[in-house]
């Protein structure tokens, strides 16, 4: 960039320093600020545009327009030049606007005289605050150097908008951090609580954003960088990483060594910016271009560009772990996203779990659920909103999180919690009894476990056994395979905790959204339906007999239940099996006991499954329906893809029907069969479920109270004649007959 260029801008900035450093209103401080962009640009208008809420831009300072127009104009996101500069994250540079695609004219703003324009966005890290907009008489184009300008001056204007410099008298907006916000996000797990956030990584706050002395600045600026380059190389020297992990461990390297990227901070700073301004701006820039590449692998390095910069703010501002928030008594925990090693490293002291990222079946989901802890995932912004320390209410049973709440919302959220509590004091009355319907049918109900950490709601719940017990948790949070010594104790030690009730060992089910770090991923067009869980078993059997010898070395002589999971053909069933009886006389020739008794199952989770010949029924020990992955399958319907995966009831007769048959089918070969997935552990489902003829439900402990209770209330034979009377009446689906006789049963 020019010298010139380079001095204008530091200029404007020393002038920003000074107006922001006034001591006077919010207001006054924009008015100001827009007079000195604009005489500093040689512009006849400068406008700031900032969010008055997530989907609206309002006019909020303005030279050269309308002041009438001020806190009166607003757009919607996406509306107009302005709109369309915020929704992008795109500098707009138009020498004609009006004749540029999506220009919208406002009549109130006066703006009629000027054609030229130039937008740029206002953000903080990928967060859009608002749009700086420029305008000139005569139609040109804004030149790069000028472009710049607005963009060093854009991101001061960032900071201090996020600081809060032009909230006050006469501002007519809100302070950012303080008003109540409510966040819609998708249910990871239920159950409502109300807590103190804890970020997983806390924000760095950028409260210097213009240098004092840029050679000063510059000073700082690499120092901090060679510290980060120090403490990449020794860390990951002292990974000892190999094979595609090394790959990945030194492209990180390249980053942080990259001498482009210091020069580019070098230059900001050199245009005005502080050290940590400048490493924000490039942050937020590469965010912008690479976020949108469609080419995975560009985005991967965006989140290591991400990692790096977020490394030397904290060496900067030493806003480091180690001097973030103390835990609070009652954590939630809010992040982007967190992986299931880091997770359990919080252990079960959380109380809640909001999430940006993430999926339902994900990790981090997983062991929610294992802990019972409420978790919200695709909270979009929240980590952007909230701060250590604020009031947070999450509601995992709607998928909402009110942050910072008013005093109306926590009433009807501590009433909400209170009945929840007298819920759970009559269902803990009842933990003991059998879950015995009416008609005398009693209906064994079980607990999904993936963590040893689980094994005592066993008592707690009053699960007469585990149903399904995850073994790929522990593969997840390692990085790297763990040996057959550690499982076999693991699986012991698990049985011994059950203390001799039955313990469903489902073997690997990885693949899908459940990724081994230490195993090379595929890239597949539909992951889901792809190379997962025992496709991967059998492709690999190294691994799968490695396991089941583990299981078997645990069981030492107990009675042993495994089940492989996502069979999709009997084939698959025979070829797993084929592999334990080898386990068994591999176990046996080197002199370790046997199991007394080996039950070995299959999870129905594709419907191919439900019309195998009937051999395939009489041959496995005993069936789980696999009802999250089923009901996806059956339905055509992505359980990742909130836009469809509540389109389909699972009380839909078709899908009914289907499970019906399954279940004539196991009864027909005198094959046990169960239920398990989210949707065993409610309890209208839980019913209808029983009342077609399922004899065991697994699900998570907490729902073990709920449906017991419902199931003990009621004839199982007449909600099977309920469901009957729905299905001839031609009703889609059977819920609301089940419902509606439920409230007449309680009348």
């Amino acid at each position: 960039m020019p010298h010139r260029a380079e001095t204008e801008s530091r200029k404007l900035l020393g002038r920003l320093r000074e107006a922001l450093a006034e001591d006077s209103a919010g207001q006054a401080r924009l008015d100001h600020v827009v007079q000195l962009i604009a005489s500093s640009m040689q512009t006849e208008v400068c406008s700031i545009y900032l969010f008055r809420d997530a989907e609206t831009l309002e006019l909020c300072a303005t030279e050269g327009l309308q002041q009438d127009a001020v806190h009166q104009t607003r757009l919607k996101l996406g509306e107009g030049l302005v709109g369309r500069t915020a929704e992008r994250g795109q500098v707009i540079n138009a020498a004609n606007a009006p004749a540029r695609a999506g220009f919208r004219y406002m009549p109130e703003t006066g703006e009629e005289k000027f054609i030229s324009f130039c937008g740029v966005p206002i953000a903080r890290l990928g967060q859009p605050l608002g749009v700086l907009v420029v305008q000139s008489r005569e139609q040109r184009r804004f030149t790069p150097d000028e472009v710049y300008a607005l963009e060093v001056v854009a991101m001061v204007l960032a900071e201090m908008t996020e600081l809060g410099a032009f909230v006050g008298e006469g501002a007519a907006l809100s302070a950012p951090h303080q008003r109540p916000e409510m966040f819609r996000g998708l249910i990871g797990q239920e159950g409502a609580v109300r807590g103190t956030v804890y970020l997983h990584e806390p924000r760095v706050v950028v409260t210097n954003p213009i240098a004092e002395d840029t050679e000063v600045e510059l000073g700082r600026l690499r120092a901090a960088v060679e510290d980060l380059q120090t403490s990449v190389d020794t860390m990951i020297s002292d990974s000892g990483a190999a094979g595609d992990q090394a790959e990945i461990l030194e492209n990180y390297r390249l980053f942080a060594h990259s001498r482009s990227w210091l020069r580019r901070m070098e230059a900001d700073v050199e245009n005005g910016l502080s050290a940590e301004a400048a490493v924000e701006k490039e942050q937020s820039l590469a965010r912008s271009r690479m976020g949108r590449s469609k080419d995975a692998y560009m985005r991967e390095r965006a989140n290591d560009l991400d990692d790096l910069s977020n490394r030397l703010l904290r060496i900067l501002t030493g806003q480091g772990s180690d001097t973030g928030a103390d835990m609070p008594d009652d954590p939630v925990l809010v992040a982007k996203n967190i992986g299931p090693g880091e997770l359990l490293e919080y252990g079960k002291a959380l109380r809640g779990i909001v999430l940006e990222e993430g999926s339902v079946g994900s990790h981090a989901a997983i062991v929610a659920r294992a802990w019972a802890i409420p978790l919200i995932i695709r909270a979009s912004r929240i980590t952007a909103e909230a701060l250590n320390g604020d009031t947070i209410l999450v509601d995992g049973d709607q998928g909402i999180a009110h942050l910072r709440p008013d005093e109306t919302v926590q009433a009807a959220f501590a009433d909400k919690i209170a009945m929840q509590a007298r819920a759970q004091e009559r269902y803990a009355s009842i933990r003991d009894e059998p879950a015995q319907a009416k008609c005398g049918t009693v209906i064994s109900l079980n607990m999904n476990a993936g963590l040893m950490a689980d094994l005592p709601s066993i008592e707690s719940s009053g699960a007469e056994g585990v149903g399904l017990f995850r073994t790929e948790l522990q593969f997840l949070i390692r990085n790297k395979m763990p040996k057959r010594s550690e499982l076999s104790s693991l699986y012991g030690r698990v049985m011994d905790s059950a203390k001799g009730r039955r313990v469903t060992f489902r073997t690997l089910d990885i693949g899908s959204d459940k990724v081994l770090s230490y195993m090379k991923p595929n890239d597949e067009p539909n992951p889901a339906m792809g190379w997962r869980a025992l496709r991967v078993g059998l492709d690999k059997p190294g691994v799968l007999r490695m396991q089941l010898q583990a299981l078997v070395r645990g069981a030492a002589g107990r009675p042993l239940t495994v089940m492989f999971p996502f069979v999709a053909d009997p084939s698959e069933f025979q070829s797993a099996r084929a592999e334990m009886d080898k386990a068994l006389e591999r176990e046996s020739i080197l002199g370790h006991p046997l199991p007394e008794n080996i039950e070995i199952g299959a999870m129905v989770e594709t419907p191919s499954l439900g019309f195998a010949p009937q051999s395939f029924f009489d041959d496995v020990d005993f069936l789980s329906v696999g009802g999250n992955d089923l009901k996806q399958f059956f339905f055509a319907a992505d359980r990742e893809n909130e836009r469809v995966r509540r389109r389909y009831d699972t009380l839909d007769v078709s899908f009914l029907s289907f499970l019906e048959q399954i279940v004539t089918r196991a009864n027909a070969s005198g094959t046990p069969i169960s239920f398990c997935g989210e949707d065993a552990g409610r309890p209208i489902e839980a019913l209808v479920f029983a009342a077609l003829g399922f004899r065991s439900l697994s699900m998570r402990p907490p729902s073990i109270g709920p449906v017991k209770h419902l199931i003990r209330r009621v004839s199982l034979e007449e909600v099977r004649e309920v469901v009957e009377d729905a299905r001839t009446s031609g009703a889609q689906s059977v819920r609301k007959a089940v419902t509606d006789w439920l409230v007449f049963q309680q009348d």
